[in-house]
């Protein structure tokens, strides 16, 4: 039951992406009916005419459909597999494409949660490695073209006698039971070896990072990387040794089962043609007719049956792609108010907040206020809660309890893009594309942006920087796709990133600890000249350094998800005994040359 509600629901996803698809398919599956029935029936009276009559006319008749309906059929079916052979591949990259986008959609915290976080590595790992999506599309097709074989077939051989239909059904029902078998063993082989080819695939993937290198060269770890993949290869192709033994023993069966078939339906047509003890006789034409169909029939008997063991075995491996699929795409709480203008007032009232499926508390009821054009820089320790305020801020997350509120009105009030366009902010890991430089900070490549682009570029430093690129602001971030793309420091990869947030016009810009790999002087230098850049315009600084702090006008400092102080540089300095202070002066050494 739970494969055909899978089937079911992979099905529906599949009829969205494409209704001619399902066209396409009926159209295959009878053609290819067709022809296996015309050249079952039409040999059968060609061969009577000339055993009987032999009417020159109608042996010419007979002869010249058979031809015919074979080139017909022959050029319908080539086409049809073209056609599917384009279709399939489209269908793959759709599936594909649909994976991509539901991890663009799905709600934000389930990509941060590790059970779905591997959840998606499974996904993924069952479509690209084990070509789940393209085998079970290719079985699905396979499987509907051999039923519409099996049920004309049948009615030919019905024909005959079910005595006939009853003995071809019992060694395929023995056929049908060693694929079960097989197919059951086979998916958890490919279950349980899931986890050595994932390390094994990690290993392999360092040997390829060219951001790996230095460090592979410089630290002599190549012959570790080398001795690690060969050691999981070796544990793998143990595996596989011990897979194909059992899948030969499997072919030999099944070979001996096929002789059997066919030693029955010669034989059993056989005495019909010579003698009337299971019932009337049939001629010669009739006996090539139920040979043939009896063959044909075992064919797709058996061809059906491993589609549907294989469909059920990729329903298994893709388990975790239906799974990730069903998620609820991201709500975004879309509120009817149109956000226009600035931001004049942003706080936070008694907001508690906890992960999804944790129960501990990043916040606990913290409450503060911020005015249009202040700079607040939030510090504490590591898990303190400072992203996530940034993170509730930008509507990642909802507050567990309590409300946020923007100009007096919640932010799940607004209009999710309208807000979103009043926000804008630099992360820690904060990332940049393969893309041009333009690109990557505008978004699209617009000609009338270019020169706010390049004012943006001068403003953060980058103007010498883009002045010694032969394609300027037109180079390509990295050399994956361009060999004449190009690489940056952290230092001006932290520019562009400040400059895609300056670019968005935000009324509201935040600092997520984007320097923390930096030391401290060039931190405090960064921040100084943001502050700078930022202007008249709110902004939120998010560090456990201090260096951030001298120049805004108010410091939040959070202690275990709890607020302890909200005051100037000045003032928290004049309390010895805050963690404010203490925090500070243990970080001072690094800021004295």
């Amino acid at each position: 039951m739970y494969q055909i509600n899978s089937l079911k629901r992979f099905m529906v996803m599949c009829f969205r992406i494409s209704p001619m698809y399902f066209i396409l398919l009926c159209l295959n599956s009878l053609a290819s009916t067709g022809q296996i029935l015309i050249n079952v029936i039409l040999p059968k009276h060609l061969i009577d005419e000339l055993i009987g009559n032999r009417d020159e006319k109608k042996l010419l008749f007979l002869g010249a459909g058979v031809v015919l309906s074979n080139v017909f059929f022959a050029f319908f079916t080539l086409t049809m597999k073209r056609l599917m052979v384009i279709k399939n591949i489209y269908m793959k990259e759709k599936m594909n494409e649909a994976m991509a986008a539901k991890i663009m959609n799905v709600e934000f915290s389930f990509l941060e949660n590790p059970y779905y976080l591997d959840l998606k590595e499974r996904a993924v790992f069952a479509a690209n490695n084990q070509s789940a999506l393209e085998n079970l599309i290719n079985n699905v097709a396979d499987s509907m073209k051999n039923m519409f074989t099996i049920v004309s077939l049948l009615a030919v051989m019905f024909t005959l006698s079910p005595v006939f239909i009853i003995l071809l059904g019992a060694t395929i029902g023995i056929t049908l039971l060693f694929q079960r078998f097989f197919a059951k063993y086979q998916m958890q082989f490919f279950q349980d070896i899931i986890p050595i080819n994932r390390k094994y695939g990690y290993y392999v993937g360092l040997a390829y990072n060219d951001k790996l290198q230095k460090d592979i060269r410089l630290f002599h770890m190549g012959d570790m990387l080398t001795d690690r993949v060969g050691e999981y290869n070796n544990e793998i192709n143990n595996w596989f040794t011990a897979y194909h033994k059992k899948q030969g023993l499997f072919l030999s069966l099944y070979g001996i089962i096929n002789d059997l078939q066919a030693a029955l339906s010669y034989g059993y047509v056989g005495l019909r043609v010579i003698s009337d003890v299971f019932g009337a006789r049939i001629g010669i034409g009739s006996f090539t007719m139920y040979v043939s169909a009896a063959v044909n029939f075992t064919t797709a008997t058996t061809a059906f049956g491993k589609n549907v063991m294989t469909v059920i075995q990729m329903l298994g491996y893709l388990e975790p792609f239906m799974e990730f699929m069903a998620l609820p795409d991201e709500e975004k709480q879309e509120g009817t108010i149109s956000f226009k203008g600035e931001i004049e007032t942003l706080s936070f009232e008694n907001v508690t907040f906890s992960y999804p499926g944790s129960t501990a508390l990043v916040l606990k009821g913290i409450s503060f206020q911020i005015k249009k054009g202040e700079k607040i820089s939030i510090v504490g320790i590591n898990g303190a809660g400072k992203s996530t305020i940034v993170k509730l801020l930008c509507r990642l997350y909802r507050p567990t309890s309590g409300k946020i509120y923007i100009n007096g009105q919640d932010i799940y009030e607004y209009e999710f893009s309208s807000y979103m366009k009043t926000v804008a902010a630099v992360f820690q890991d904060y990332k940049l594309f393969a893309f041009s430089i333009h690109e990557n900070i505008a978004g699209v490549a617009r000609e009338n942006d270019r020169n706010h682009v390049m004012e943006i570029l001068n403003q953060v430093g980058l103007q010498d920087k883009i002045s010694t690129l032969p394609q300027g602001a037109d180079s390509l971030f990295g050399k994956s796709y361009d060999e004449n793309g190009i690489e940056m420091s952290g230092g001006e990869g932290q520019k562009v990133a400040i400059a895609r947030a300056l670019y968005k016009k935000a009324s509201l810009i935040i600092l997520d600890e984007p320097t923390s790999a930096l030391d401290p002087l060039a931190e405090a230098e960064i921040y100084e000249k943001f502050n700078q850049l930022v202007g008249g315009k709110t902004a939120l600084y998010i560090s456990h350094r201090m260096s951030s702090s001298v120049f805004c006008d108010k410091i939040l400092v959070l202690d275990k998800g709890v607020i302890s102080d909200f005051d100037s540089h000045r003032k928290l300095m004049e309390n010895k005994d805050s963690m404010y202070y203490k925090l500070f002066n243990s970080q001072a050494v690094n800021y004295q040359l």
